[in-house]
């Protein structure tokens, strides 16, 4: 039976390149540990947001503060076809596992909420946010439906969602239609709501979610941030932080079964990585529900999904009109 990892432990806070030698250490431990799918996450490279929510003045429109954490960021995130996934992709290689890696995705002068799928075969897959949340609009652009996609690997079809987008009923429904057997629900932490959210889409996909949080201080926030020597000005938004929220993130990964039940977890406060091993064929076997097939009415609704990959410019010759 294949095993999966969830990492808990959080990255070496906006330091990019400490953070992908860390990955790419956690990788080598876990996979000798037997993990045969090591999942990180949401933006676990280079960190989440966290001043979004906890920082005063962090939407403010001129601040130099945040303008300055923003170029930061946007310096310390990797491109899908740079140098720092590929570190990954050769760690996945060499260790024999395959990687689930929640990223801020630099492409041009966007950032995105990504997932990087790294086999350890050599293929990928990405999947992009396709709406930020609220305030994360201040940092992410919006994915589109070429990413809505599934990963073949030798224990199933795996798929994978951001957040809030496991709040998109018609978004599930299309992952559902794909018959994943293994999804991965990337999460800042799973808390309550999270954890509810990640049960009932195991149960109602009929396939194990791998519920993936994060453990995060306000001291690994700071301490991470001096190991880059960001702009003193930058440092100054994330020290605006109240001194008294020690924890930001509390983790709270699990694995979870087709029946909704806890495999594995969930663990809070606990750096520790969460595995499990889960038996591919207990997904999709159920005379009760398939929401995609025998419960479904498509006499009654239709879901169409355009997987085109939108640009806003495209260049090329066009037919005359």
């Amino acid at each position: 039976m294949p095993t999966v990892a969830l990492v808990q432990r959080p990255p070496v806070f906006l330091d990019l390149p400490a953070s992908v030698a860390l990955a790419a250490e956690i990788i080598g431990e876990v996979a000798r540990g037997g993990a045969d799918l090591v999942v990180f996450p949401e933006t676990w490279l280079p960190g989440y947001p966290v001043w979004l929510d906890d920082a005063p003045d962090a939407a403010r429109w001129g601040h130099a503060p945040a303008e300055a954490l923003f170029r930061h960021l946007f310096q310390h995130s990797p491109a899908i076809d740079g140098p720092e996934l590929a570190t990954l992709a050769a760690a996945a290689a060499e260790h024999g596992a395959d990687v689930a890696m929640g990223m801020h995705e630099r492409r041009g002068g966007t950032l995105y909420n990504s997932i990087a799928f790294l086999g350890a075969d050599g293929s990928r897959h990405l999947h992009r946010k396709l709406s930020p949340t609220y305030n994360e609009r201040l940092i992410w652009g919006s994915g589109d439906g070429s990413t809505l996609g599934v990963w073949d690997r030798p224990y199933g079809k795996v798929g994978g969602l951001v957040c809030w987008e496991h709040w998109m009923p018609l978004v599930r429904a299309a992952m559902h239609a794909q018959e994943e057997t293994v999804h991965v629900a990337q999460w800042p932490a799973v808390g309550e709501r999270h954890q509810l959210a990640s049960r009932t889409y195991a149960f109602e996909g009929q396939c194990f979610v791998l519920a993936s949080g994060c453990v995060l201080t306000r001291d690994d926030v700071l301490a991470g941030f001096d190991s880059a020597r960001g702009a003193p000005e930058a440092r100054d938004l994330l020290a605006s932080i109240p001194a008294d929220k020690f924890w930001l993130k509390e983790g709270g990964s699990a694995v979870i079964g087709p029946d909704a039940g806890y495999v594995a977890g969930p663990s809070f406060r606990d750096a520790a990585t969460v595995m499990a091993s889960f038996d591919p064929v207990a997904a999709k076997r159920s005379p009760y529900l398939d929401v995609h097939g025998h419960y479904a009415r498509p006499d009654i609704f239709e879901l169409r999904v355009d997987t085109t990959r939108r640009e806003g410019v495209r260049f090329g010759e066009w037919p005359q009109a």
